[in-house]
């Protein structure tokens, strides 16, 4: 956190040397700090943008812009799935993501898998709102090693894998290859989709051209990446990639998301058709 030479106005600041370029929120006071066995974990109290959570120096949930992430990286497979009965989430700490999953009736277990705990407790006290399910009887919270349960789950067992992860570095660097991949290809019914946070389309091109590729080794027949803002992470632009082992990833259920019967405040059929009409310079990097 740095302060001007007035004393009065304090920021937190990321600098994202990759992106020459860096992005700041004016805060009124650090809350809490603390160093865990996987990471550093900080949280703010900003002028406006409510709590901000920092991990390692990164900006990773606002109050303010959180539903942005949270809702595209759910809904758009949710709705692409015929009826997704059981989702696992790996990661998403802040359960933000759990809390739009189980917005959807059809969805009869969730399972949160989060290698950090102290991220979730955090997220408890300082982001209540984004917990509001965590006692939903079909949420199941796990504290262990996202790719060891990969791994170990029974094929064909699982209808949508959502990949709620940190950037590729640390914990969550080997979420982003094609041994996990092939594990959630395996654990995943005929029908099943996998949706992965897959950073900036501005300067993690490479990244996404690398995911894709190591999805489509891993047998993944359709692949899709969707763009969405998103203004407290680098470029303020960001992306999740969505691979179906079987069907396309282009259909999807625009009459239920139309009825929906749960409120979104970025998501809607608009929205999801917009995020799926890519750039020219993406659809030349990926050969479409």
């Amino acid at each position: 956190m740095t302060a001007d030479s007035s004393a009065e106005d304090l920021w937190f600041t990321e600098k994202h040397a990759r992106s020459g370029s860096s992005f700041g929120l004016r805060v009124k006071e650090r809350l809490h700090a603390e160093q865990t066995p996987f990471q550093s974990i900080e949280i703010y109290d900003t002028t406006d943008w409510g709590k901000l959570m920092v991990i390692d120096g990164c900006t990773m949930v606002s109050t303010r812009d959180n539903f942005l992430y949270h809702e595209m990286m759910s809904h758009p497979a949710l709705f692409t799935h015929a009826r997704a009965k059981r989702v696992v989430i790996i990661g998403g700490g802040d359960c933000g993501t759990l809390r739009e999953v189980l917005k959807h009736e059809e969805v009869e277990h969730a399972v949160q898998v989060e290698i950090d705990e102290r991220v979730t407790r955090l997220a408890e006290q300082y982001f209540p709102e984004l917990c509001a399910s965590n006692n939903d009887p079909r949420a199941e919270l796990l504290f262990i090693d996202g790719i060891q349960y990969m791994a170990e789950q029974e094929p064909e067992s699982i209808d949508v894998i959502i990949v709620d992860s940190t950037d590729p570095v640390g914990p969550a660097e080997g979420l982003f290859n094609a041994a996990f991949y092939a594990s959630c290809f395996r654990a995943l019914r005929p029908s099943g989709i996998l949706v992965q946070q897959s950073e900036s389309p501005l300067v993690h091109l490479d990244l996404i051209k690398a995911m894709r590729t190591s999805m489509r080794m891993a047998d993944f027949q359709t692949v899709k990446t969707l763009l969405f803002p998103q203004p407290i992470y680098p470029t303020g632009w960001w992306s999740c990639t969505m691979a179906r082992k079987r069907a396309d990833l282009s259909d999807f259920r625009e009459r239920g998301a139309a009825t929906r019967q749960f409120d979104t405040r970025y998501y809607c059929v608009e929205t999801h058709k917009a995020a799926l009409a890519l750039p020219p310079y993406m659809r030349e990097a990926f050969g479409e």
